[in-house]
């Protein structure tokens, strides 16, 4: 069957539950469990078709086989922690030579091929080599097909924002045919009153205007639950909520004093920020309670960075804000499948046969991927998918070696090839295992690095009529599967109609976080992916129906008439969590990604967002582009000479 022919049948009007998933048992959860078992064994009770209980429905089209980490990306990444490659036996030399071989094919990884490609006059090879079955990391997207409509929707990273045109990323759009980055989205086609639709998940979340709602359900004392729309213009009336509550939300929302944020990385403000957790200045700033937080913000209001504001530094919260987008309201762009789309322009740039059509906005997000054409003999880059790193390591002392040995594995057997130079472009829980020779200070560095999951879950629909009856198009609730989701209008060259009314078919995104306030940052990563893993696809497509039911079918919502589709998208280190301390250092001791980033380790470089702590593809960009420099001024150069 193909993914189309696939896809079709799982938007049938029969429940999601019957798509031949077999029922499974969730385990019981523990952080001891992370360090033994398998999402395989984790999920082995009760079925036989692990990996589909555990990755699920995949879509349509070439994003169809890699929906986040799969079961079979997560059993080869355990590997790696696990020690199975430790003795690297039967590795197959495949006798091939690179300038430089780049690890992890995401954003970070792309772009260092680019800029490597680009800085040495496209007289240097370079091969790529990512663990995914397609190329992109978490800039990945969904594709459904509804009635008819095909809707993309992100996997992980979603937004860009329309840089200063002579910046350093204004430079990098504009080299990978980026070079209108303000695009035009679906104008509204019903005679029916216009309601105000976002441009991307984040949109209604951060304003909450009139049509935005709340939803209070049992943990307020509301069975059935009940809604507030429009809740700040209402002064939060008509809420279940405290008079002491009511309070302090509403001094959260006055937003504090100017004073309080830094004005540029590294001056006095954000130093002090970074001492400190960022509940800790939200109290400090709004003059509100632990618990307030710790009820109604966390983990939404958590700087970007995956776990509440308890964890993470406070400095977490404007790092990102000090990458200086162009200072308008329509800064804020969004591809239809999120940066799954500069991740495509940049591999059509790379490789340019790689995806068809013209090498234009809407020419590469509506061509198809020529897999084919990624890893062909003879050509300058080369991108190879499913070959998981397991192993990088200079060939004799590090300081003197000529060649960096690469051992990936990949259809069950390993592989090896030489390369001059190495990006190190993966996340920094792989990079410490693999680099075989890293020293003791990067590996002390590297064991300050803490990520926690997410789990994008997108749920296609056949319309949102049921939101539009209620009088919303967004809305955030406070207990429960997820915490917010909206509506969102799609570029006009990658959406099914130039218009979008409510009975238009669209995707609502949940992002599912997992916090644990009050545990350390590192035990609620780990007590978050064991949950995360160890919880079936269909156990989470029921929690899904049940949560959209319970808020929704009020306004006439039947979650088996109205639900088309839902892919999970199981990130296990999804985002950094800077504590205090990541950015600046602390206790006289250097910032943990200073260590990493102050110069090349022998032949290897060391790239990915985790070292700037800013989960923001213009990170991964950035970092990219320091990692190529430093191996062309300090290695690279170095050759030619001898």
């Amino acid at each position: 069957m193909s993914d189309e022919e696939r896809g079709k049948t799982t938007v049938s009007n029969d429940p999601i539950t019957r798509r031949d998933f077999l029922n499974s048992t969730l385990l019981a959860s523990g952080a001891a469990l992370l360090s033994h078992i398998s999402p395989a064994q984790l999920l082995a009770q009760g079925s036989s078709q692990v990996a589909d209980n555990f990755t699920g429905y995949g879509g349509v089209g070439d994003y169809a086989g890699s929906n986040g980490n799969t079961e079979a990306v997560l059993t080869a990444g355990h590997g790696i922690r696990d020690g199975a490659y430790e003795s690297l036996t039967n590795v197959i030399d495949t006798g091939e030579t690179f300038d430089c071989a780049v690890v992890g094919g995401g954003i970070s990884g792309l772009a260092a091929a680019l800029l490597f490609q680009r800085e040495t006059g496209h007289k240097l090879s370079c091969l790529v080599l990512e663990n995914h079955p397609i190329f992109g990391g978490e800039a990945k997207q969904n594709d459904f097909e509804v009635d008819g409509h095909r809707l993309s929707a992100h996997q992980g990273s979603a937004v860009f924002w329309v840089p200063y045109p002579y910046s350093f990323i204004g430079h990098f759009y504009d080299s990978i045919a980026l070079r209108a980055p303000r695009f035009e989205y679906q104008k509204w086609g019903s005679r029916e009153p216009e309601m105000p639709l976002s441009k991307t998940p984040y949109d209604m979340q951060g304003e909450m205007p009139k049509t935005y709602g709340f939803y209070f359900g049992p943990k307020f004392g509301q069975k059935p639950g009940t809604w507030l729309i429009g809740p700040w213009g209402n002064k939060l009336n008509g809420a279940p909520l405290t008079a002491q509550q009511k309070v302090e939300l509403l001094k959260w929302r006055s937003g504090g004093t100017p004073e309080a944020r830094p004005k540029y990385h590294g001056d006095p403000v954000s130093r002090y920020l970074d001492s400190i957790t960022l509940e800790e200045h939200m109290m400090q700033l709004f003059g509100i309670s632990r618990e307030t937080i710790r009820t109604f913000l966390c983990p939404v209001e958590g700087g970007g960075s995956g776990l509440g504001p308890d964890a993470l530094s406070a400095y977490a919260d404007y790092a990102a804000d000090l990458l200086h987008p162009l200072p308008r309201d329509d800064s804020d762009q969004m591809f239809p499948g999120g940066n799954a789309g500069i991740a495509r322009q940049m591999i059509k740039t790379l490789i340019s046969d790689s995806i068809s059509g013209a090498n234009t906005i809407a020419g590469v997000n509506n061509g198809r991927v020529n897999f084919a054409a990624l890893d062909r003999p003879g050509q300058e880059t080369r991108v190879r998918l499913s070959a998981t790193v397991v192993a990088v390591q200079h060939e004799g002392d590090p300081t003197k070696s000529q060649f960096v040995s690469v051992t990936y594995a990949k259809d069950g057997k390993l592989y090896k090839v030489r390369a001059r130079s190495s990006v190190v472009a993966g996340g920094c829980w792989t990079a410490k295992h693999i680099v075989r020779d890293l020293p003791s200070t990067h590996r002390e560095a590297y064991e300050q690095f803490y990520r926690s999951p997410c789990m994008m879950a997108n749920v296609a629909v056949r319309n949102w009529r049921f939101l539009y009856k209620m009088g919303i198009t967004g809305c955030r609730w406070f207990e429960g599967i997820g915490n917010y989701t909206e509506v969102r209008k799609l570029p006009i060259f990658g959406a099914p109609s130039p218009t979008i009314c409510p009975d238009s078919p669209t995707v609502l995104t949940l992002k599912i976080l997992y916090s644990y306030p009050g545990l350390p940052t590192q035990d609620q990563g780990i007590r978050g992916r064991t949950e995360m893993i160890g919880t079936s696809f269909k156990e989470y497509e029921q929690q899904i129906r049940d949560q959209f039911s319970d808020m929704f079918s009020s306004s006439g919502f039947d979650a088996k008439r109205d639900i088309a589709g839902i892919i999970l998208n199981r990130w296990g280190h999804a985002y950094l969590n800077p504590q205090p301390g990541f950015f600046f250092g602390k206790d006289g001791k250097p910032a943990p990604s200073e260590v990493l980033r102050g110069a090349p380790f022998g032949r290897i470089a060391f790239a990915n967002t985790d070292l700037a702590g800013i989960m923001d593809h213009r990170c991964s960009i950035l970092e990219a582009d320091r990692a190529v420099r430093q191996l062309l001024d300090q290695v690279i150069t170095q050759d030619f000479k001898s």
